[in-house]
Protein backbone atom coordinates (compact mmCIF):
# COMPACT_ATOMS: atom_id res chain seq x y z
CA UNK A 1 0.00 0.00 0.00
CA UNK A 2 1.13 3.54 -0.71
CA UNK A 3 2.37 5.43 2.38
CA UNK A 4 1.89 9.19 2.15
CA UNK A 5 1.19 12.31 4.15
CA UNK A 6 -2.31 13.70 4.60
CA UNK A 7 -1.35 16.76 2.51
CA UNK A 8 -0.54 14.56 -0.48
CA UNK A 9 -3.59 12.29 -0.22
CA UNK A 10 -6.66 12.70 -2.42
CA UNK A 11 -9.36 10.07 -2.64
CA UNK A 12 -11.16 10.63 -5.91
CA UNK A 13 -13.80 8.13 -6.95
CA UNK A 14 -16.40 9.35 -9.38
CA UNK A 15 -20.00 8.41 -8.67
CA UNK A 16 -20.90 6.11 -11.53
CA UNK A 17 -23.73 7.47 -13.63
CA UNK A 18 -23.27 4.95 -16.41
CA UNK A 19 -22.32 5.35 -20.04
CA UNK A 20 -24.74 6.93 -22.51
CA UNK A 21 -25.34 3.44 -23.90
CA UNK A 22 -26.15 2.04 -20.47
CA UNK A 23 -28.51 4.90 -19.66
CA UNK A 24 -30.28 4.48 -23.01
CA UNK A 25 -30.63 0.73 -22.48
CA UNK A 26 -32.08 1.19 -18.99
CA UNK A 27 -34.59 3.80 -20.15
CA UNK A 28 -35.77 1.47 -22.90
CA UNK A 29 -36.12 -1.48 -20.49
CA UNK A 30 -38.02 0.57 -17.91
CA UNK A 31 -40.34 2.02 -20.54
CA UNK A 32 -40.99 -1.42 -22.05
CA UNK A 33 -41.94 -2.94 -18.71
CA UNK A 34 -44.08 0.09 -17.90
CA UNK A 35 -45.99 -0.28 -21.17
CA UNK A 36 -46.01 -4.06 -21.72
CA UNK A 37 -45.88 -5.47 -18.18
CA UNK A 38 -45.18 -9.18 -17.92
CA UNK A 39 -44.51 -9.51 -21.65
CA UNK A 40 -41.51 -7.19 -21.49
CA UNK A 41 -40.45 -8.53 -18.09
CA UNK A 42 -40.26 -12.10 -19.38
CA UNK A 43 -38.61 -11.03 -22.63
CA UNK A 44 -35.85 -9.19 -20.74
CA UNK A 45 -35.39 -12.08 -18.32
CA UNK A 46 -34.76 -14.44 -21.21
CA UNK A 47 -32.53 -11.95 -23.04
CA UNK A 48 -30.33 -10.93 -20.11
CA UNK A 49 -30.51 -13.91 -17.74
CA UNK A 50 -31.05 -16.76 -20.19
CA UNK A 51 -34.16 -17.95 -18.35
CA UNK A 52 -37.31 -18.60 -20.38
CA UNK A 53 -40.14 -18.31 -17.87
CA UNK A 54 -43.91 -18.17 -17.98
CA UNK A 55 -45.83 -15.73 -15.77
CA UNK A 56 -46.72 -18.65 -13.48
CA UNK A 57 -43.02 -19.42 -12.96
CA UNK A 58 -42.04 -15.94 -11.85
CA UNK A 59 -42.94 -16.43 -8.20
CA UNK A 60 -40.84 -18.66 -5.98
CA UNK A 61 -43.07 -21.27 -4.36
CA UNK A 62 -43.24 -22.18 -0.70
CA UNK A 63 -42.01 -25.65 -1.66
CA UNK A 64 -38.85 -24.10 -3.14
CA UNK A 65 -38.28 -22.07 -0.01
CA UNK A 66 -38.54 -25.13 2.19
CA UNK A 67 -36.38 -27.19 -0.17
CA UNK A 68 -33.62 -24.58 0.16
CA UNK A 69 -33.15 -25.58 3.80
CA UNK A 70 -31.97 -28.98 2.62
CA UNK A 71 -29.22 -27.35 0.56
CA UNK A 72 -27.57 -25.33 3.33
CA UNK A 73 -25.72 -26.30 6.49
CA UNK A 74 -27.52 -26.33 9.81
CA UNK A 75 -24.75 -24.13 11.14
CA UNK A 76 -25.73 -21.46 8.58
CA UNK A 77 -29.37 -21.58 9.65
CA UNK A 78 -28.31 -21.18 13.28
CA UNK A 79 -26.02 -18.29 12.38
CA UNK A 80 -28.62 -16.45 10.31
CA UNK A 81 -31.17 -16.84 13.12
CA UNK A 82 -28.75 -15.48 15.72
CA UNK A 83 -27.89 -12.53 13.48
CA UNK A 84 -31.58 -11.85 12.82
CA UNK A 85 -32.26 -11.76 16.56
CA UNK A 86 -29.54 -9.15 17.08
CA UNK A 87 -30.68 -7.05 14.13
CA UNK A 88 -34.29 -7.11 15.35
CA UNK A 89 -33.29 -6.13 18.88
CA UNK A 90 -31.22 -3.19 17.65
CA UNK A 91 -33.79 -1.85 15.21
CA UNK A 92 -36.68 -2.29 17.64
CA UNK A 93 -35.16 0.53 19.71
CA UNK A 94 -35.56 2.89 16.74
CA UNK A 95 -39.32 2.59 16.44
CA UNK A 96 -41.24 5.81 16.91
CA UNK A 97 -44.81 6.56 17.93
CA UNK A 98 -47.30 9.13 16.74
CA UNK A 99 -47.78 12.07 19.08
CA UNK A 100 -50.22 14.89 19.75
CA UNK A 101 -49.83 18.10 21.77
CA UNK A 102 -53.03 19.54 23.23
CA UNK A 103 -52.48 23.21 23.94
CA UNK A 104 -54.38 25.28 26.53
CA UNK A 105 -56.41 27.11 23.85
CA UNK A 106 -57.76 23.82 22.48
CA UNK A 107 -55.43 23.60 19.48
CA UNK A 108 -54.03 20.16 18.75
CA UNK A 109 -50.76 19.76 16.87
CA UNK A 110 -49.07 16.47 16.22
CA UNK A 111 -47.43 13.96 13.96
CA UNK A 112 -48.93 10.73 12.70
CA UNK A 113 -46.46 7.97 11.85
CA UNK A 114 -47.51 5.17 9.54
CA UNK A 115 -45.51 2.42 7.84
CA UNK A 116 -45.23 2.25 4.09
CA UNK A 117 -47.72 -0.27 2.74
CA UNK A 118 -45.51 -2.22 0.34
CA UNK A 119 -41.72 -2.35 -0.03
CA UNK A 120 -39.60 -4.09 -2.66
CA UNK A 121 -36.17 -5.51 -1.78
CA UNK A 122 -33.68 -6.13 -4.57
CA UNK A 123 -31.16 -8.92 -3.88
CA UNK A 124 -28.31 -9.12 -6.42
CA UNK A 125 -27.17 -12.33 -8.06
CA UNK A 126 -23.96 -11.29 -9.79
CA UNK A 127 -20.46 -11.82 -8.40
CA UNK A 128 -21.63 -13.23 -5.07
CA UNK A 129 -24.66 -13.91 -2.89
CA UNK A 130 -25.31 -11.70 0.12
CA UNK A 131 -27.89 -13.30 2.41
CA UNK A 132 -26.94 -10.88 5.20
CA UNK A 133 -28.26 -7.99 3.09
CA UNK A 134 -31.66 -9.67 3.01
CA UNK A 135 -31.85 -9.34 6.78
CA UNK A 136 -30.57 -5.75 6.79
CA UNK A 137 -33.25 -4.60 4.33
CA UNK A 138 -36.19 -6.68 5.51
CA UNK A 139 -35.99 -6.52 9.30
CA UNK A 140 -36.12 -2.68 9.66
CA UNK A 141 -39.13 -2.68 7.34
CA UNK A 142 -40.81 -5.31 9.49
CA UNK A 143 -40.07 -3.38 12.68
CA UNK A 144 -41.58 -0.29 11.05
CA UNK A 145 -44.75 -2.30 10.46
CA UNK A 146 -44.65 -2.62 6.65
CA UNK A 147 -47.36 -5.24 5.93
CA UNK A 148 -46.15 -6.28 2.47
CA UNK A 149 -42.49 -6.96 1.72
CA UNK A 150 -41.62 -8.41 -1.66
CA UNK A 151 -38.20 -9.60 -2.82
CA UNK A 152 -36.81 -9.84 -6.34
CA UNK A 153 -33.59 -11.60 -7.32
CA UNK A 154 -32.19 -12.89 -10.63
CA UNK A 155 -33.17 -16.43 -11.67
CA UNK A 156 -29.54 -17.49 -11.33
CA UNK A 157 -26.89 -16.51 -8.77
CA UNK A 158 -23.20 -16.18 -9.46
CA UNK A 159 -23.57 -17.72 -12.90
CA UNK A 160 -25.11 -20.89 -11.49
CA UNK A 161 -28.60 -22.02 -12.42
CA UNK A 162 -31.26 -21.24 -9.86
CA UNK A 163 -31.45 -18.81 -6.95
CA UNK A 164 -28.77 -19.32 -4.32
CA UNK A 165 -30.35 -21.40 -1.51
CA UNK A 166 -28.65 -19.26 1.15
CA UNK A 167 -30.56 -16.24 -0.15
CA UNK A 168 -33.83 -18.17 -0.05
CA UNK A 169 -33.21 -19.41 3.49
CA UNK A 170 -32.32 -15.90 4.65
CA UNK A 171 -35.55 -14.61 3.09
CA UNK A 172 -37.61 -17.33 4.74
CA UNK A 173 -35.97 -16.68 8.12
CA UNK A 174 -36.65 -12.96 7.72
CA UNK A 175 -40.29 -13.74 7.01
CA UNK A 176 -40.44 -12.90 3.29
CA UNK A 177 -42.69 -15.22 1.32
CA UNK A 178 -43.39 -13.13 -1.78
CA UNK A 179 -40.30 -13.64 -3.94
CA UNK A 180 -39.89 -13.32 -7.71
CA UNK A 181 -37.07 -14.70 -9.87
CA UNK A 182 -36.38 -11.54 -11.85
CA UNK A 183 -33.42 -9.19 -11.75
CA UNK A 184 -31.81 -6.22 -13.43
CA UNK A 185 -33.47 -3.02 -14.60
CA UNK A 186 -36.56 -4.99 -15.59
CA UNK A 187 -37.15 -6.09 -11.99
CA UNK A 188 -36.86 -2.52 -10.73
CA UNK A 189 -39.34 -1.36 -13.36
CA UNK A 190 -41.77 -4.13 -12.41
CA UNK A 191 -41.61 -3.11 -8.76
CA UNK A 192 -42.16 0.55 -9.62
CA UNK A 193 -44.97 0.28 -12.15
CA UNK A 194 -46.39 -3.17 -11.47
CA UNK A 195 -47.30 -5.93 -13.90
CA UNK A 196 -50.04 -8.52 -13.98
CA UNK A 197 -47.84 -10.77 -11.82
CA UNK A 198 -46.11 -8.25 -9.54
CA UNK A 199 -48.01 -5.52 -7.73
CA UNK A 200 -46.25 -2.12 -7.52
CA UNK A 201 -44.47 -1.05 -4.36
CA UNK A 202 -43.97 2.25 -2.52
CA UNK A 203 -40.21 1.96 -2.07
CA UNK A 204 -37.34 -0.04 -3.58
CA UNK A 205 -34.23 -0.81 -1.57
CA UNK A 206 -31.22 -3.05 -1.91
CA UNK A 207 -27.95 -3.01 -3.89
CA UNK A 208 -27.36 -4.04 -7.49
CA UNK A 209 -25.13 -3.51 -10.52
CA UNK A 210 -24.96 -0.33 -12.61
CA UNK A 211 -28.14 -1.26 -14.52
CA UNK A 212 -30.06 -1.71 -11.27
CA UNK A 213 -28.69 1.58 -9.92
CA UNK A 214 -29.64 3.47 -13.08
CA UNK A 215 -33.10 1.90 -13.08
CA UNK A 216 -33.65 2.95 -9.47
CA UNK A 217 -32.68 6.48 -10.39
CA UNK A 218 -35.00 6.33 -13.40
CA UNK A 219 -38.08 5.34 -11.37
CA UNK A 220 -37.39 7.61 -8.39
CA UNK A 221 -40.38 9.86 -7.93
CA UNK A 222 -42.78 7.14 -8.99
CA UNK A 223 -41.51 5.27 -5.95
CA UNK A 224 -39.01 6.08 -3.24
CA UNK A 225 -35.56 4.45 -3.27
CA UNK A 226 -32.96 3.95 -0.57
CA UNK A 227 -29.93 5.47 -2.31
CA UNK A 228 -27.57 5.13 -5.23
CA UNK A 229 -24.77 3.48 -3.31
CA UNK A 230 -21.14 3.78 -4.29
CA UNK A 231 -18.29 1.32 -3.68
CA UNK A 232 -17.59 0.15 -0.14
CA UNK A 233 -14.96 1.83 2.00
CA UNK A 234 -13.16 1.56 5.32
CA UNK A 235 -10.89 3.92 7.24
CA UNK A 236 -8.89 2.64 10.21
CA UNK A 237 -7.62 5.27 12.63
CA UNK A 238 -4.88 3.58 14.66
CA UNK A 239 -1.90 4.33 16.88
CA UNK A 240 1.12 2.21 17.73
CA UNK A 241 -0.91 0.07 20.15
CA UNK A 242 -2.73 -1.54 17.21
CA UNK A 243 -1.84 -5.04 16.00
CA UNK A 244 -0.63 -4.69 12.36
CA UNK A 245 -2.01 -8.07 11.29
CA UNK A 246 -5.48 -7.16 12.59
CA UNK A 247 -5.45 -3.79 10.85
CA UNK A 248 -4.31 -5.32 7.56
CA UNK A 249 -7.02 -7.98 7.74
CA UNK A 250 -9.71 -5.36 8.34
CA UNK A 251 -8.51 -3.26 5.42
CA UNK A 252 -8.65 -6.28 3.13
CA UNK A 253 -12.11 -7.24 4.39
CA UNK A 254 -13.37 -4.20 2.49
CA UNK A 255 -10.94 -4.31 -0.41
CA UNK A 256 -12.21 -7.74 -1.42
CA UNK A 257 -15.71 -6.37 -2.12
CA UNK A 258 -14.82 -4.96 -5.52
CA UNK A 259 -12.07 -3.24 -7.45
CA UNK A 260 -13.49 0.21 -6.64
CA UNK A 261 -13.56 -0.36 -2.87
CA UNK A 262 -11.36 1.86 -0.73
CA UNK A 263 -9.25 0.80 2.28
CA UNK A 264 -7.30 3.48 4.16
CA UNK A 265 -5.19 3.49 7.31
CA UNK A 266 -4.67 6.81 9.11
CA UNK A 267 -1.95 6.73 11.77
CA UNK A 268 0.63 8.92 13.52
CA UNK A 269 2.93 5.88 13.78
CA UNK A 270 5.37 5.34 10.92
CA UNK A 271 6.36 1.96 12.36
CA UNK A 272 2.71 0.83 12.29
CA UNK A 273 2.38 2.14 8.74
CA UNK A 274 5.36 0.07 7.57
CA UNK A 275 4.20 -3.03 9.41
CA UNK A 276 0.64 -2.81 8.04
CA UNK A 277 1.92 -2.31 4.49
CA UNK A 278 3.97 -5.49 4.79
CA UNK A 279 1.05 -7.39 6.32
CA UNK A 280 -1.34 -6.31 3.57
CA UNK A 281 1.02 -7.69 0.94
CA UNK A 282 1.48 -10.94 2.84
CA UNK A 283 -2.23 -11.46 3.45
CA UNK A 284 -3.16 -10.50 -0.11
CA UNK A 285 -1.24 -13.50 -1.42
CA UNK A 286 -3.43 -15.82 0.67
CA UNK A 287 -6.78 -14.19 -0.13
CA UNK A 288 -9.16 -16.11 -2.45
CA UNK A 289 -10.32 -12.82 -4.00
CA UNK A 290 -6.75 -11.55 -4.37
CA UNK A 291 -7.20 -10.02 -7.82
CA UNK A 292 -10.17 -7.89 -6.70
CA UNK A 293 -8.57 -6.87 -3.40
CA UNK A 294 -5.23 -6.06 -5.01
CA UNK A 295 -6.85 -3.79 -7.60
CA UNK A 296 -8.73 -2.01 -4.80
CA UNK A 297 -5.62 -1.56 -2.67
CA UNK A 298 -3.46 -0.37 -5.54
CA UNK A 299 -5.96 2.10 -6.97
CA UNK A 300 -7.92 3.34 -3.96
CA UNK A 301 -5.99 2.19 -0.91
CA UNK A 302 -3.55 4.25 1.13
CA UNK A 303 -1.71 4.55 4.42
CA UNK A 304 -1.76 8.16 5.58
CA UNK A 305 0.85 9.16 8.13
CA UNK A 306 -0.22 12.15 10.22
CA UNK A 307 1.54 14.23 12.87
CA UNK A 308 -0.97 13.40 15.61
CA UNK A 309 -4.29 11.69 16.30
CA UNK A 310 -5.88 15.14 16.24
CA UNK A 311 -4.75 15.57 12.64
CA UNK A 312 -5.90 12.01 11.96
CA UNK A 313 -9.40 12.86 13.17
CA UNK A 314 -9.47 15.85 10.82
CA UNK A 315 -8.59 13.51 7.93
CA UNK A 316 -11.32 11.08 8.98
CA UNK A 317 -13.94 13.82 9.15
CA UNK A 318 -12.89 15.02 5.68
CA UNK A 319 -13.19 11.50 4.24
CA UNK A 320 -16.55 10.83 5.97
CA UNK A 321 -16.07 7.06 5.59
CA UNK A 322 -18.73 4.41 5.35
CA UNK A 323 -16.94 2.30 7.99
CA UNK A 324 -14.57 3.79 10.56
CA UNK A 325 -12.52 1.68 12.95
CA UNK A 326 -10.77 3.42 15.85
CA UNK A 327 -7.99 1.15 17.13
CA UNK A 328 -6.10 3.25 19.63
CA UNK A 329 -5.14 3.16 23.31
CA UNK A 330 -8.33 5.10 24.18
CA UNK A 331 -10.85 4.78 21.33
CA UNK A 332 -13.79 5.91 23.46
CA UNK A 333 -11.97 9.14 24.25
CA UNK A 334 -11.83 10.02 20.55
CA UNK A 335 -15.47 9.26 19.80
CA UNK A 336 -16.74 12.76 20.56
CA UNK A 337 -14.45 14.25 17.92
CA UNK A 338 -15.80 12.10 15.08
CA UNK A 339 -18.30 14.13 13.05
CA UNK A 340 -18.65 12.17 9.81
CA UNK A 341 -18.83 8.37 9.65
CA UNK A 342 -21.54 5.91 8.69
CA UNK A 343 -20.65 3.33 11.33
CA UNK A 344 -18.00 3.62 14.04
CA UNK A 345 -16.22 0.54 15.38
CA UNK A 346 -14.33 1.04 18.64
CA UNK A 347 -11.44 -1.09 19.83
CA UNK A 348 -9.47 -4.13 18.81
CA UNK A 349 -12.33 -6.61 18.78
CA UNK A 350 -14.91 -4.46 16.97
CA UNK A 351 -13.74 -5.58 13.56
CA UNK A 352 -15.89 -4.29 10.70
CA UNK A 353 -17.33 -7.76 9.86
CA UNK A 354 -18.80 -7.86 13.39
CA UNK A 355 -21.11 -5.07 12.29
CA UNK A 356 -21.54 -6.35 8.75
CA UNK A 357 -23.04 -9.61 9.90
CA UNK A 358 -23.94 -9.91 13.52
CA UNK A 359 -23.87 -7.11 16.09
CA UNK A 360 -27.24 -5.61 15.10
CA UNK A 361 -26.68 -2.17 13.52
CA UNK A 362 -27.46 -1.98 9.83
CA UNK A 363 -24.67 -2.62 7.36
CA UNK A 364 -26.31 -0.56 4.60
CA UNK A 365 -24.37 2.63 5.24
CA UNK A 366 -23.74 5.86 3.29
CA UNK A 367 -20.75 5.65 0.94
CA UNK A 368 -18.52 7.96 -1.07
CA UNK A 369 -18.37 10.69 1.58
CA UNK A 370 -22.14 10.97 1.92
CA UNK A 371 -21.90 10.22 5.65
CA UNK A 372 -21.51 14.00 5.86
CA UNK A 373 -25.27 14.28 5.41
CA UNK A 374 -26.89 10.83 5.40
CA UNK A 375 -27.32 7.87 7.69
CA UNK A 376 -27.45 4.07 7.74
CA UNK A 377 -30.69 2.36 6.79
CA UNK A 378 -33.02 2.22 9.76
CA UNK A 379 -36.68 1.96 10.71
CA UNK A 380 -37.31 5.57 9.66
CA UNK A 381 -36.61 4.59 6.07
CA UNK A 382 -39.83 2.59 6.01
CA UNK A 383 -42.27 5.02 7.59
CA UNK A 384 -44.06 8.15 6.43
CA UNK A 385 -45.14 11.05 8.59
CA UNK A 386 -48.24 13.22 8.43
CA UNK A 387 -48.55 16.50 10.29
CA UNK A 388 -51.75 16.99 12.31
CA UNK A 389 -53.26 20.46 12.74
CA UNK A 390 -56.49 21.15 14.59
CA UNK A 391 -56.80 24.91 15.22
CA UNK A 392 -59.30 26.04 17.81
CA UNK A 393 -61.54 29.10 17.34
CA UNK A 394 -59.66 30.92 20.10
CA UNK A 395 -56.31 30.36 18.41
CA UNK A 396 -57.69 31.24 14.99
CA UNK A 397 -59.12 34.59 16.12
CA UNK A 398 -55.88 35.38 17.91
CA UNK A 399 -53.55 34.51 15.03
CA UNK A 400 -55.64 35.28 11.94
CA UNK A 401 -54.30 38.80 11.31
CA UNK A 402 -50.73 37.55 11.62
CA UNK A 403 -51.37 34.75 9.11
CA UNK A 404 -52.87 37.24 6.63
CA UNK A 405 -49.82 39.49 7.01
CA UNK A 406 -47.51 36.65 6.01
CA UNK A 407 -49.71 35.59 3.09
CA UNK A 408 -49.94 39.10 1.65
CA UNK A 409 -46.19 39.64 1.96
CA UNK A 410 -45.85 36.69 -0.38
CA UNK A 411 -48.42 38.07 -2.80
CA UNK A 412 -50.94 35.30 -2.14
CA UNK A 413 -54.17 37.19 -1.67
CA UNK A 414 -56.27 34.02 -1.96
CA UNK A 415 -54.50 32.64 1.09
CA UNK A 416 -55.20 35.81 3.02
CA UNK A 417 -58.86 35.85 2.03
CA UNK A 418 -59.35 32.27 3.18
CA UNK A 419 -58.48 33.59 6.62
CA UNK A 420 -60.25 36.92 6.27
CA UNK A 421 -63.64 35.45 5.37
CA UNK A 422 -63.65 33.50 8.62
CA UNK A 423 -62.49 36.46 10.67
CA UNK A 424 -65.20 38.63 9.10
CA UNK A 425 -67.90 36.05 9.76
CA UNK A 426 -66.79 35.48 13.33
CA UNK A 427 -66.42 39.21 13.89
CA UNK A 428 -70.08 39.65 12.90
CA UNK A 429 -71.10 37.02 15.40
CA UNK A 430 -71.61 34.19 12.92
CA UNK A 431 -71.38 30.60 14.06
CA UNK A 432 -68.31 29.91 11.91
CA UNK A 433 -66.65 26.51 12.00
CA UNK A 434 -64.64 26.96 15.21
CA UNK A 435 -65.49 25.94 18.72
Amino acid sequence: MKIQSSKDFRLQREVEYGTPEQNKAVKEIVEAVKEEGDTALLRCTEQFDGAALTPEQLRVTEEELQAAYGQVEESFVAAIRAAADNIRAFHARQKRSSWMDLQPDGTILGQIIRPLKRVGVYVPGGKAAYPSSVLMNVIPAQIAGVPEIVMVTPPSTGGKEGIDPYILVAAAEAGVHEIYRVGGAQAVAALAYGTASIAPVDKICGPGNIYVALAKREVYGVVDIDSIAGPSEIVVLADDTAEPAYVAADLLSQAEHDEMASAILVTPSRSLADAVAAEVERQLQELPREAIARASVENFGAIIVVESLKEGIAVVNRLAPEHLEIVTADPMGLLGSIENAGAIFLGTYSSEPVGDYFAGPNHIIPTNGTARFSSPVDVDDFIKKSSLIYYSKEAFLRDGETIMELARREGLEGHARAIEIRLTTEGKGGDGNGQ
